[in-house]
């Protein structure tokens, strides 16, 4: 199993998490987002959509990280990332959409280099727009966690931790000042005392720069 990823891709991030979490054997393939490596005719050879992440398996090529979540948690359930029953699951579930289809497409890498390079959006005024929808996306989601978990739901890590936690390294670099989101630090805080956490991490990656 290959995944390619790149070092700062919150969506590969995700998946590093889970491929750790579930003790998946696989191989790391860098993809350079900064050099656009994602668009040369090799990778979009197995990824058409020419973004991160992509899950190479026995079966083929699966994109989109949501996607590649929910695929290992079916083809690897010994250790479960959506947990409990039905209504804990759609908790899990809720969480993580109010990140990855919420917060995160309006903040990705292609977003802000539009911004930049298409409308002549400054640095200054660039990371303004990214600190409004981090900060808007946790504003919500702070009162949605229960101060009695550990985790995002429940004592035990979920795929909501997968996608909180690349999600608040991300708003670490924009200078996103979480003391305004408690539970979320605190959440962002015990996971990486974990290490399939913390091995996932962008600093910890081959590619790292």
């Amino acid at each position: 199993m290959k995944l390619y990823t790149y070092f700062r891709s919150s969506a590969a991030y995700r998946v590093r998490i889970a491929l750790n979490l579930k003790e998946i054997e696989h191989e790391l393939v860098a993809v350079n987002l900064l050099k656009s490596e994602q668009q040369s005719a090799e990778y979009l050879d197995k990824n058409p959509q020419g973004l991160l992440p992509a899950l190479e398996t026995d079966q083929g090529v699966l994109a989109q990280s949501m996607a590649i979540l929910e695929y290992l948690e079916e083809t690897y359930p010994q250790t479960p990332l959506l947990l409990g029953d039905a209504w804990q699951k759609a908790q899990i579930r809720n969480l993580c959409y109010a990140i990855a289809c919420d917060i995160h497409p309006v903040d990705n890498l292609r977003v802000l280099k539009y911004l930049s390079t298409e409308l002549g959006v400054d640095d200054e005024a660039k990371n303004a727009w990214y600190r409004h929808w981090v900060e808007v996306g946790f504003e919500k989601i702070e009162l949605l966690l229960d101060a009695k978990y550990e985790y995002c739901v429940g004592d035990k890590p979920s795929l909501a931790d997968v996608c909180l936690v690349p999600q608040v390294f991300n708003a670490l670099r924009f200078n996103v000042d979480m003391t305004a989101y408690p539970k979320i630090a605190a959440i962002y805080e015990r996971c990486n005392k974990l290490a399939a956490f913390s091995n996932a991490a962008p600093q910890n990656q081959p590619d790292a720069t």
